[in-house]
């Protein structure tokens, strides 16, 4: 641990809001998060400020500033430097939903602030000459890798249930182990998890799975059974992981968060189109939706061609490529080269691990090593992706075969882009248009 000071050379603006209060009579501090990374001497990446001055006299302090969170006593500081949110020292009456307070009171005193925070290693404040106040040895149990509620576990939890999917996001994130008390008070209150909406949820298990260590995550929440109490019930075996451990680990080689998402629901072995359900539940994004699915479904579609509706070993892979090299080209171009791409980075992990069973360890067995080692070779053969890039377009496939724009002109163009794909034909408009007119 370092000098905690640090983050006021570094941040002129902090430093200056924490003066101009000081200045005025007021005291203000650092708190929360950034006073816990500055300890760790870790990058800093939101800023927030305590203080005994209430919202209006904040606000008479700082020529600009914007009232975003007056209800909870929060204004926003607006310097050159940028912004910076303020609030001042405050206790929370009881806690509505088990998530948020059902109302603030303003107070003079900065333990008593600190008090109503989640974590020891949160609960910490700085004030401008880089002093660290710590009423609940935050710092001790940073040093010890412990990770442990302010005062009694189960009242933090029943607060605010989010924070139990908190606490497991910290703990792998932190590198710390959850001290035994918080962790029975967690178990305890896990069912409170219900009340939480599932855009939160999804927020949380985010932060996770794009954390320093998603397998530890992925473990913490196996081991607290969160997953049994979410709001919605997603149709998604969580246990299969278990089957996967030497797996688990390897996410944390992906860079891309979609990559990390799409081995980890890979390896639950369930269709693309139950996953595409549950990541809707999750309110992910449409779009994150949809490409995860799309690598899902394309190392489903590629498996059931090669199969034939059978067992995969039957296909003679390793004795001949030729048949997968024909399925990943036309199912890359059914499902996009992005797709076909993270497929191959998420197989370049997996392959490797073995020791497995199922239709996916087979998969591994057979595909797999010949899709690592020629799949972007393929790739790069195929002239086009996307019927955009085809060197012809619905109309003008209406005006040479003489007929009324429908649903054919999609179909038609279609199997054109994948006998392009094959190398069965040129890009080129007259080649195109010749093909047409035979399969017409």
């Amino acid at each position: 641990m370092l000098d905690a000071g640090k983050i006021l050379e570094k941040d002129r603006g902090a430093s200056y809001v924490l003066e101009k209060l000081t200045e005025a009579g007021y005291e203000a501090y650092l708190v929360g998060g950034c006073v816990r990374d500055a300890v760790l001497d870790r990058p800093i990446k939101d800023i927030d400020i305590a203080t005994s001055a209430l919202p209006e006299q904040v606000i008479a302090c700082f020529p600009r500033t914007a009232p975003t969170g007056l209800q909870h006593g929060t204004v926003t500081v607006i310097l050159q430097q940028g912004t910076y949110e303020v609030t001042t020292f405050r206790k929370e009456a009881e806690y509505e939903g088990f998530r948020r307070p059902s109302s603030v009171a303003y107070i003079s005193d900065l333990t008593e602030d600190l008090k109503r925070r989640d974590f020891t290693m949160n609960a910490m404040a700085m004030d401008g000459a880089g002093n660290v106040v710590d009423p609940f040895e935050g710092q001790k149990d940073l040093a010890l890798g412990v990770l442990r509620c302010v005062g009694k576990a189960e009242e933090r939890f029943g607060e605010d249930a989010l924070r139990m999917l908190r606490c497991i996001r910290f703990a792998s994130t932190y590198e710390l182990q959850v001290e035994e008390s918080t962790w029975q008070a967690l178990l305890a209150q896990a069912p409170l998890l219900r009340h939480i909406a599932m855009e939160r949820v999804r927020s949380e298990l985010q932060r996770m799975i794009d954390g320093p260590a998603p397998a530890r995550a992925v473990r913490l929440l196996l081991a607290s059974r969160l997953t049994a109490y979410l709001k919605k019930q997603l149709p998604l075996p969580f246990e299969r992981w278990l089957a996967w451990d030497n797996a688990l680990d390897a996410v944390s080689a992906l860079e891309e968060q979609h990559d990390r998402w799409s081995m980890l629901l890979m390896l639950l072995e369930v269709p693309a189109d139950i996953v595409r359900t549950a990541l809707q539940e999750l309110t992910f994004s449409r779009a994150d939706g949809d490409a995860v699915w799309a690598v899902l479904a394309l190392r489903e579609e590629v498996a059931a061609q090669l199969s034939g509706g059978g067992d995969p070993q039957d296909a003679a892979l390793q004795t001949d490529p030729a048949p997968l090299e024909r399925v990943w080209k036309v199912r890359a171009v059914r499902s996009g080269e992005a797709a076909a791409r993270a497929l191959l980075r998420l197989l370049r992990v997996l392959q490797p691990i073995a020791g497995q069973r199922g239709e996916l360890a087979l998969f591994l067995d057979t595909a797999a090593p010949e899709l690592v080692r020629r799949g972007e070779d393929w790739l790069r053969e195929v002239p086009c992706f996307s019927l955009k890039e085809l060197a012809i377009s619905g109309k003008d496939l209406a005006s040479e075969l003489g007929m009324q724009p429908g649903p054919w002109m999609g179909k038609l163009l279609q199997f054109l882009l994948e006998r392009t794909a094959l190398g069965e034909m040129p890009n080129e408009r007259e080649s195109l248009l010749q093909a047409a007119r035979a399969a017409k």
